[in-house]
C-alpha cells in the first residue's frame, strides 16, 4: 500500500515546523486517474463532500420538480452552511412549504458558526434549533424526498428508503460497492468508498450532460446550483465559498469533516478528491487551492487563494512568523 505523502507544510522562519500528509486524485470523464498522490485506493469516509451524491435521489425521483425546488434549494441540499440568516431563513421557508417544522428534522441542533447569528441567540437567551445545523439543507432534501415518496419520518435510519436510495446512487456513481458506513455528525449514514471512487464520482458530475439521462440531468442541476450560490454552500470567509468565487471558470467545491475536499470542474470534465490523514482542515484547504492552481483555474496570487495557500502566519503583535504552503510537487 502506498503511504500518504507530504501535501501541506507549516513554515516558521527557515524551517518546516509541521507537515500534513494525505492522498489526492484527479480523474477524467472516463473515471481514469490523471494524477495521483499517495494511495488512490485508500478507503475513506467523504463526510459532507458526498452531499451532492446524497442529493441525487431528490432530483432524480422528481421530488425536486414536484415541490418546485429552485437552485437555492439545491445549493442548500449540498451545503455545510454557517447557520446565518441567509441559510436558516431559506431552510425555514422550505420546511413551511412542506408543511413541516423543525421538529421533523433528525439532524440535531448546534450553535451557528456565523458570528452574527450566534451572538443574536446569546443576546436573546435562546437555544439554537435544528435549522442552525450546518446540514439542515441536506436534511430538508431528505424530508422532501420522503414526503414525495410517501416514506416514514425516521429518514436517517440506515434501513430507511431514503438512505437506501442514497446508497444506490452513491455506489452507482462511484462505481464501487461501499464497504460500509459511519454515522455522520448530523446522524445520517456516511458511506465509504475508495478515494478513486470519489474522484470518479466527481468527474462523472463534471462530465454530465443535461438531458442525456435522469442521473446526468440531476448532476448538472446540482453542480450548477452550487456554483450559482456559493454563499449558500458554505458562507462568508469559508474556503468553499471564497475559492468558488475566485476560480476563473466554473468550479464546484465542497469540504467534508476531517479534512476531506472535492472539486468538480465541468469545463475540463475533471473531478478531484483529497484526504488529509490527520484531519487538519487548514491542510485540506491549502491542498485543494494548490491543485486548482496547478490546473490553471485559480490564480496563486488571488486574494482569496492567499487566505488558504501560502497564507501568512502572524503572531499576536502582527509580525509575520511563517506560512501555510503546499509542497512543491503539488504545483
Amino acid at each position: 500500500m502506498t503511504e500518504p505523502v507530504k501535501m501541506t507544510e507549516i513554515w516558521r522562519g527557515p524551517l518546516a515546523e509541521s507537515v500534513h500528509r494525505g492522498h489526492a486524485v484527479i480523474c477524467d470523464a472516463a473515471g481514469e486517474i490523471v494524477d495521483a498522490w499517495g494511495d488512490p485506493e485508500t478507503v475513506v469516509l467523504p463526510r459532507s463532500s458526498a452531499k451532492m451524491l446524497q442529493a441525487l435521489p431528490l432530483v432524480e425521483s422528481g421530488a425536486a420538480e414536484a415541490h418546485r425546488l429552485t437552485a437555492e434549494h439545491l445549493a442548500l441540499a449540498c451545503a455545510s452552511h454557517e447557520g446565518a440568516e441567509i441559510h436558516t431563513d431559506r431552510v425555514g421557508a422550505w420546511l413551511a412549504d412542506l408543511g413541516l417544522s423543525d421538529d421533523d428534522f433528525r439532524c440535531g441542533a448546534h450553535m451557528p458558526k456565523d458570528s452574527e447569528a450566534r451572538n443574536a441567540l446569546i443576546r436573546a437567551g435562546k437555544e439554537p434549533c435544528q435549522m442552525h445545523n450546518n446540514c439542515s439543507g441536506k436534511h430538508a432534501g431528505f424530508l422532501t424526498l420522503a414526503k414525495h415518496m410517501g416514506w416514514g419520518p425516521d429518514y436517517v435510519e440506515p434501513e430507511h428508503e431514503v438512505q437506501k436510495a442514497c446508497l444506490q446512487a452513491f455506489e452507482e456513481i462511484t462505481g464501487e460497492t461501499s464497504p460500509g458506513f459511519g454515522i455522520d455528525g448530523c446522524s445520517a449514514p456516511n458511506f465509504a468508498s475508495s478515494l478513486h471512487g470519489m474522484g470518479r464520482a466527481m468527474a462523472r458530475f463534471a462530465a454530465a450532460e443535461d438531458g442525456r439521462s435522469a442521473r446526468e440531468s440531476a448532476a448538472v442541476r446540482l453542480w450548477q446550483a452550487m456554483i450559482a450560490h456559493p454563499d449558500l454552500v458554505a458562507g462568508e470567509g469559508r474556503a468553499c465559498t471564497e475559492l468558488m468565487r475566485a476560480c476563473k471558470e466554473p468550479v464546484a467545491l465542497k469540504t467534508g469533516a476531517e479534512a476531506f475536499f472535492i472539486a468538480i470542474l465541468p469545463t475540463r470534465k475533471l473531478g478531484i478528491a483529497l484526504k488529509i490523514v490527520d484531519g487538519g482542515t487548514r491542510a485540506a484547504e491549502c491542498t485543494i487551492a494548490a491543485l486548482l492552481v496547478r490546473l490553471g483555474v485559480l490564480d496563486a496570487d488571488h486574494p482569496a487563494t492567499r487566505k488558504f495557500m501560502n497564507a501568512p502566519i502572524t503572531n499576536w503583535r502582527g509580525i509575520e512568523t511563517g506560512m501555510i504552503k503546499p509542497v512543491d510537487s503539488l504545483l
